[in-house]
């Protein structure tokens, strides 16, 4: 009886019938689900998920250039939808999806694999419950695959695919304009855009881009009034030079390393000559950091599911760090202007990461159908990081850009690291974001959660803040649901992250 009661449970949930019938027959026609894809609409329900959804969802494509199409998911705010703010999210990479973020992260839901088989599930792909800390409890929230070719993204011109910093900027922005034209009852909230890791580019560019075709009157108008970034690549000497004294303050090297290499090196690592003495010590840093975590120290690389994926992983793992040694995000290495490093293409994707609930989830006949996405042989497999894009790094420093942001536009930014990050440490961050000189507003000290509790320390500057998470790695709001959420909100209420007190409003696109 309670196996039937379970095999009903799954049925209703699930709703398999229709999808199973598409994949089973190859004959049967996919017109109507065609149109699905092509004209996006409102989301009822998801397999998984078992209860009413909390809010408006919306999923699907805009289609750019008449060939781009761009895949978003957007969730309306679970508090006042007309009055709060609308925040874009993008993963970074290059190339990973933002529904990393939609389903380890920020998003509504809480997914796991079903209880009656822990890796593959017997009907649904996944069991979905409530978020208590996603981002769209207080604002409307879009997560959009970026660039074209990432995550359900995908062209019908191959060339789309060889992309870099400026076309992904552009894309977006045009993107974000014909968004806003198909829900014109946001176009008067706030916007911030969020992002984080490689999305360090990605958001100042974009934010850039966004305040700069406002100006030329570009419709229909965006009002950007500030951003947010987590664990962002910036600067490559800044980003690059941060690693030995992270390494040395966790104590992941010896304090001898640590000096040896301050002396050869002069402090400066980031552009090491080949086969200096510089580069001998720096060998070593790489070396020692290499069997880690490089998205959070404190938690264990993942390498397979049974002893002998995991074998084949950490070889694969290990030849990849011989062959591509300094190449970001290796351990211990600077990511530079020029093509960028693709795990996908190397059997790692990314190192360290389980992403087999997401993968399986994210594949499955009835998700996309429910998510308005193209099936898998026209849009392709969803991959956690993308093995179809080459991308092209092209911009060196965001600095002069934040500057630019929050000086000449009055955009408000808040940069915040997990201390724990080793693939964009949080000792670069507090470097550049000192270095700016902007008056303080609150000096260095620690900021909490509601029950008194230490959840990281910040400095507030005027147009800047700046916030690390105590125990928090690469992806904070995975690993730190609760300081997450509770940044988040504070930031986007105006308030100081460190009182609660409401800030002093900045003029916007004032430049």
């Amino acid at each position: 009886m309670n196996n039937f009661f379970l095999a009903v449970s799954i049925f209703l949930t699930c709703a398999f019938a229709r999808e199973l019938e598409l994949n089973l027959n190859p004959n049967v026609d996919r017109s109507s689900l065609h149109a699905s894809f092509e004209n996006p609409e409102s989301v009822h329900e998801l397999p998984g998920y078992n209860g009413e959804l909390k809010s408006k969802h919306f999923s699907g494509y805009i289609t750019i250039e008449d060939h781009k199409n761009l895949f978003y998911y957007f969730v309306q705010s679970e508090n006042s939808p007309e009055d709060d703010p609308v925040v874009l999210w993008l993963n970074g990479g290059p190339g990973c999806s933002s529904l990393d973020g939609f389903i380890y992260e920020l998003g509504p839901f809480k997914f796991d694999f079903p209880k009656e088989d822990s890796k593959h599930g017997g009907g649904c792909p996944a069991e979905l419950g409530d978020n208590p800390y996603a981002w769209s409890k207080v604002a409307n929230m879009i997560f959009l695959d970026s660039p074209v070719g990432v995550g359900l993204s995908f062209s019908t011109k191959k060339s789309d695919y060889v992309t870099g910093d400026n076309q992904t900027a552009l894309d977006a922005d045009m993107f974000l304009r014909a968004f806003f034209e198909k829900f014109p009852e946001f176009q008067e909230n706030n916007f911030y855009i969020s992002g984080e890791s490689y999305a360090g580019i990605y958001v100042p560019n974009l934010a850039l881009t966004v305040a700069e075709n406002n100006e030329a009157g570009k419709l229909p108008y965006i009002n950007i009034v500030g951003y947010l970034v987590g664990n962002g690549v910036t600067d490559s000497q800044v980003d690059g030079d941060a690693y030995p004294s992270f390494a040395a303050g966790k104590s992941l090297i010896s304090q001898q390393l640590y000096r040896n290499l301050h002396h050869a090196c002069g402090g400066v690592y980031w552009n090491r000559t080949q086969h200096s003495e510089c580069s001998k010590f720096y060998e070593q840093l790489e070396g020692e950091l290499s069997a880690l975590n490089i998205y959070d120290v404190l938690q264990y690389c993942y390498h397979g599911s049974d002893p002998e994926t995991a074998a084949k992983t950490e070889h694969t793992l290990n030849k990849v760090y011989q062959d591509h040694r300094g190449q970001w995000p290796l351990p211990g290495s600077t990511s530079k202007p020029g093509s960028v490093l693709n795990f996908a293409h190397l059997g790692l994707n990314p190192p360290c990461v389980d992403a087999r609930l997401s993968d399986a989830w994210l594949n499955h006949p009835d998700v996309r159908h429910a998510l308005h996405a193209a099936p898998v042989e026209e849009g392709g497999r969803w991959e956690l990081c993308s093995s179809r894009i080459s991308y092209t790094r092209e911009l060196e420093t965001m600095i002069p850009i934040h500057r630019k942001l929050t000086k000449g536009y009055g955009l408000d930014a808040l940069i915040y690291s997990g201390d724990h990050d080793l693939a964009v440490p949080h000792t670069g961050s507090e470097r550049w974001t000192s270095e700016l000189n902007y008056p303080v507003r609150e000096v260095w000290g620690p900021w909490y959660v509601e029950d008194h509790q230490v959840a990281g320390y910040s400095i507030e500057y005027e147009g800047l803040t700046y916030a690390t998470i105590k125990g928090a790695g690469h992806m904070v709001p995975q690993t730190n649901p609760r300081e997450a959420f509770a940044m988040f909100q504070r930031f986007i209420s105006g308030q100081s992250l460190r009182t609660g007190a409401k800030t002093q409003k900045r003029n916007t696109n004032t430049a």
